[in-house]
């Protein structure tokens, strides 16, 4: 094999590694060299050879598999400090602990801790992009500009989306205004809902969707979930990401009473909140919806003929209690597929392998009949479809000449590797991340020998511990709060359920 040139000015090549090229055998990947100049992939060959004199950094890829890094299309930055604090809770009463109103306003330091904490999380998990959907609540300037300083200097890609509402979370709960004695109404309140009047959205616009570019940041918008959203806010939302040609992300049928009041409030939409977007407008292929759980088949069909897609999250689907999403009735029609690792407070991992597996598994389980092979199809939702769905299809989720660096390189020197008999397989199945060696981002390593290299991991730790006495107070005392509703919830809760079973009886009778 002779080596082939490397182009001008090239300065780092990754060298030797099993790669994942686009149109290849992710089974069994080709051994060859990336060559990256500034950001960008400038050409892949089986080898290159550095002309004399150029200034050359070379990252030994041998005995490495070397993947599009992962992007982790659905997260929530507002409670990485949550992380190992609820078991299962259903999703309804894990909203008390996660956004309640009644949260004291947070403090600079703690906004930066648990953005950077987070930010490292992924990062060491693999994950070059982050899709934040970010609630600030009370809104603050300055927490904002704290978050998108955090996320420049650690080096990660961003997604970056301000979640906001119109509507009352306790307005779109069903049920809950009748188990609920009305003194308690003011608990049930969400952080997401509008707050001193301020106009979040246009603020949004005024302050990041006209400010220059800067590397590695990218907007979107965040309505909360269309049922907390008027007409107005959600027209006024796609109006926005047309103009600015950017992606928005909401949630949709996490849950069994996210459905229920769908099918209870949508008469004129035949009880369904995907013909309501539709009737709106707001079907788009700039439009991922979260979770996705409860998907009817003609809303499927509605989804995949508009090209909006859904980003999956089966780890806090399963521990909240949500349900498994129609994964194999949404690839037969074609939606677009990405996936999340969703809150620390309900999935806790910021994980794509344990993602990944899940993935594949539900996949597996939701439908009696045999169908297709899973592994490729989560590494293609974790990389390429959530790069599409963020309108990044043409930068990033793929390794190919042109495209930005970001790349997520394996050890394959353990036993989850040895034999390598499938790359994809093993990846999906075996690998839970503590083969993540190197990560490049924009043609930077930002992690080096698994340690972050642009910011010191200890010092990280030092900040979250700084702020975590303030923190585990504050959460004690919702917790105590919470506490105190849990008969309502699970009165609430089970009637929920019930009223749920019974329209599906209906729906099956007919």
């Amino acid at each position: 094999m002779t080596p082939q040139a490397l182009p001008a000015g090239t300065t780092l090549i990754v060298a030797g590694g099993r790669v994942i090229l686009p149109d290849t055998d992710w089974h069994r990947p080709a051994i060859a060299d990336i060559a990256i100049a500034g950001p960008t992939i400038a050409a892949i060959a089986p080898a290159f050879a550095p002309p004399a004199g150029a200034p050359v950094e070379t990252l030994d890829a041998r005995g490495h598999l070397v993947l599009p890094g992962f992007v982790n299309a659905h997260y929530h930055s507002h409670d990485v400090l949550a992380k190992g604090t609820l078991e299962e809770v259903p999703l309804e009463a894990w909203r008390l602990y996660a956004l309640p109103p009644q949260y004291p306003p947070r403090s600079l330091e703690e906004v930066r801790a648990r953005t950077l904490l987070g930010a490292l999380e992924c990062l060491r998990s693999g994950m070059t992009t982050v899709q934040d959907m970010l609630t600030l609540y009370p809104f603050e300037d300055r927490h904002l500009e704290t978050v998108m300083e955090v996320y420049d200097r650690i080096g990660i890609r961003v997604v970056f989306a301000l979640q906001y509402a119109d509507r009352k979370g306790l307005d779109t709960i069903p049920l809950w205004k009748e188990v609920f004695p009305e003194h308690l109404h003011p608990l049930l309140s969400g952080a997401a809902e509008p707050e001193r009047q301020l106009d979040l959205v246009g603020h949004f616009e005024t302050t990041c969707l006209k400010a220059p570019p800067r590397p590695r940041r990218h907007w979107g918008l965040g309505p909360s979930a269309p049922e907390r959203c008027s007409p107005a806010l959600i027209a006024r939302t796609m109006e926005l990401a047309r103009r600015y040609d950017i992606p928005v992300y909401s949630h949709i049928y996490e849950s069994r009473g996210m459905a229920l009041q769908a099918r209870l409030t949508l008469a004129q939409h035949g009880g369904s909140l995907i013909r309501r977007l539709a009737a709106e407008g707001a079907l788009d292929p700039r439009l991922n919806l979260a979770h996705s759980v409860w998907l009817a088949p003609d809303e499927i069909d509605l989804l995949a003929e508009s090209g909006a897609g859904v980003v999956l999250n089966p780890q806090g689907n399963l521990k909240m209690k949500c349900g498994i999403p129609p994964i194999r009735d949404l690839q037969r029609a074609g939606v677009r597929i990405g996936l999340g690792c969703d809150n620390c407070s309900c999935s806790d991992a910021q994980n794509m392998f344990v993602v990944m597996k899940l993935f594949a598994l539900l996949a597996a389980v939701s439908d009696p009949i045999p169908g297709p092979p899973q592994a490729v199809a989560a590494l293609a939702a974790a990389t390429r479809a959530g790069a599409e769905g963020a309108r990044l299809g043409h930068l990033i989720g793929s390794i190919a000449p042109g495209l930005r660096a970001d790349l997520t390189l394996i050890d394959m020197s353990d036993p989850s590797w040895s034999p390598l008999n499938s790359a994809a397989r093993q990846l999906v199945h075996v690998e839970l991340g503590r083969g993540v060696r190197h990560v490049v981002v924009d043609g930077a390593v930002v992690v080096r020998d698994r340690r972050l290299a642009t910011i010191d991991e200890e010092e990280i730790y030092r900040e979250v511990d700084a702020v975590m006495p303030g923190f585990r107070r504050d959460f004690a005392a919702i917790s105590q709060r919470v506490e105190q509703l849990q008969p309502y919830l699970d009165a609430a809760h089970q009637r929920i359920v019930a009223a749920e079973m019974d329209i599906e009886r209906v729906h099956i009778a007919f």
